[in-house]
């Protein structure tokens, strides 16, 4: 639940990627309201971000479940930049469950680098798979907006959050020693949505994103596509933690 990005929240230099403002931003916030209402499920709907006055119950909510407080200006740090990439469940007028994220230009390797910052489910709904639903609206948002990759931290001992980012696609990139301040490890998660160039070479997942081209000839020496990459991904950063 904690965040690089929210430790360095006040020396932030990484660009921002607008969400929203022009014609594919809108047609892709339409595609995600048909989205949202097809997650519906008997009382439990899906609702992007609205304004200042859903402020109190993400907080309240995401404060139950923290490693570590964060301030208000935290909140709106992430929340006011990236509104389009703010989900919350509701039941009835409860909010149940909540995701912020942020997408930005990865000054080191210049890709448009996602981020989960927080996500909460209230406990007594828990295993009804709201996280992996939140999970996957802000990933198809990330993928809308030209995002690469997607990354975030979760505790080590967590299970739970590393079985629901495991089965959305996730992969272990490193642990992170005494990364909160209770002293806990953390482990940086990622979520590729291009693979990077030198992937096929077995140089990981450090290069820039593939070129359409590379991508070309890597479809025509058979190298398989889609899901399949994505498995493939997994296998080679799996092994590169052996």
């Amino acid at each position: 639940m904690s965040d690089q990005g929210v430790k360095d929240a006040g020396v932030e230099t990484e660009e921002a990627v607008p969400a929203g403002g022009d014609q594919d931003s809108r047609l892709s916030a339409a595609s995600r309201a048909t989205a949202l209402t097809a997650l519906e499920d008997g009382d439990i709907r899906y609702v992007p971000y609205k304004d200042e006055s859903d402020m109190p119950s993400i907080v309240k909510l995401i404060e139950k479940d923290l490693s570590e407080p964060y301030s208000i200006f935290t909140y709106r740090y992430f929340i006011n930049n990236w509104p389009d990439l703010c989900f919350l469940t509701m039941q009835g007028d409860r909010c149940v469950g909540a995701i912020v994220c942020k997408l930005e230009v990865h000054r080191c390797r210049n890709t448009h680098r996602g981020y989960i910052a927080m996500l909460a489910v209230e406990k007594d709904l828990r295993g009804k798979k709201i996280g992996s639903k939140l999970v996957r609206l802000c990933l198809d948002q990330m993928r809308d907006l030209g995002a690469d990759e997607c990354v975030l931290e979760t505790e080590f001992t967590n299970e739970g959050a590393l079985a629901l980012y495991r089965s959305m696609g996730f992969v272990k990139e490193k642990r992170l020693h005494k990364y909160y301040l209770n002293g806990n490890d953390a482990y940086r998660l990622k979520y590729l949505f291009k693979l990077p160039q030198g992937f096929y070479d077995g140089l990981g997942c450090l290069g820039p994103p593939m070129d359409p081209l590379r991508l070309d000839e890597a479809s025509a020496q058979g190298i398989p596509e889609g899901q399949e990459e994505e498995e493939k991904a997994a296998d080679v950063v799996q092994e590169a933690e052996s």
